[in-house]
């Protein structure tokens, strides 16, 4: 299991018990989950960089795809992981 299955199962269990109780094989349901969301992070990490504009530094370069990565990570995770608590967690 990913570090992104980790991160979702450990969010599941603080803040969505019920629905990790109802998963049927919580193991195998975050292993794949993790997987689709690095795939998901990685596909918006490269639309959001952008091609190369010309003249463009190593540093800029560095910058340009860390920054793109951060934020595909970012929306990836608000959307597929930190899910909303269940209501009787609030």
């Amino acid at each position: 299991m990913n570090r992104y299955g980790e991160q979702a199962m450990e969010h599941w269990k603080e803040n969505r018990p019920r629905a990790y109780r109802e998963l049927e094989d919580p193991q195998e349901f975050f292993t794949d989950l993790g997987e689709e969301i690095a795939q998901e992070v990685e596909t918006r990490a490269r639309e959001l960089a952008g091609k190369e504009p010309d003249g463009e530094g190593y540093l800029q370069r560095l910058q340009r795809l860390n920054t793109a990565r951060l934020e595909a990570e970012g929306a990836v995770l608000r959307e597929r992981v930190l899910l909303e608590e269940e209501p009787d967690q609030q």
